[in-house]
């Protein structure tokens, strides 16, 4: 089975191929000549991921998934959310948006938050598949660790030791984290229709 995972990160490419079951194989966005920035307009995660495997699917031809992962913060009712690969702004830099998040909970009492990711499968049948991961956890008061990319330095998780997403290896943290529970969906899916 081929499949396409729409995405242009290569972080993400690092932590779902260990996820996915023997025998599938893995498209890039490049493999299949895929160039152009995928749209994601919507205002919700499951919209934004469905938009872009649906694209792909109609553009390309391709079997296609794709994840929107968003950073909910209790003390700022849920944003970054599915803004939060742009929270500081259109040039995506992941260090700004850790920077400015960390400004707007200085003092918080309440640093809790939960990663949600959602998968969207489109092509395979003739219905879109929804997979949604959760895990909930806290805000750290200042990044820690070199692992992982996005908010991973400042994301402790609450099945943890402690440590921030940055600390723990790939296979530690593909364990509990928010995508590997939505692609545990996604391939629980592939296996019954395969």
């Amino acid at each position: 089975m081929r499949l396409c995972f729409a995405s242009n990160n290569a972080h993400k490419l690092d932590e779902i191929r260990p996820l996915l079951p023997a025998g599938l194989v893995l498209l890039s966005l490049a493999d299949i000549n895929c160039h152009e920035e995928l749209p994601e307009t919507q205002d919700t995660l499951k919209g934004n991921a469905l938009q872009k495997a649906a694209y792909v699917w109609q553009h390309y031809g391709v079997p296609c998934f794709a994840d929107d992962t968003g950073l909910e913060v209790a003390a700022l009712h849920g944003a970054p959310g599915v803004y939060s690969a742009r929270y500081a702004g259109p040039q995506r830099r992941a260090d700004d948006n850790v920077a400015r998040l960390l400004k707007e909970l200085r003092g918080a009492a309440d640093r809790t938050a939960r990663f949600r990711t959602v998968v969207a499968l489109v092509g395979l049948t003739a219905t879109e598949q929804l997979f949604e991961g959760v895990v909930p956890g806290r805000i750290a008061e200042a990044p820690k660790g070199v692992g992982g990319f996005g908010y991973d330095p400042i994301f402790v998780p609450d099945e943890g030791d402690g440590r921030t997403f940055a600390e723990m290896t790939l296979a530690e943290k593909n364990q509990i984290s928010h995508r590997a529970r939505a692609v545990a969906g996604l391939v629980r899916h592939l296996t019954s229709i395969n």
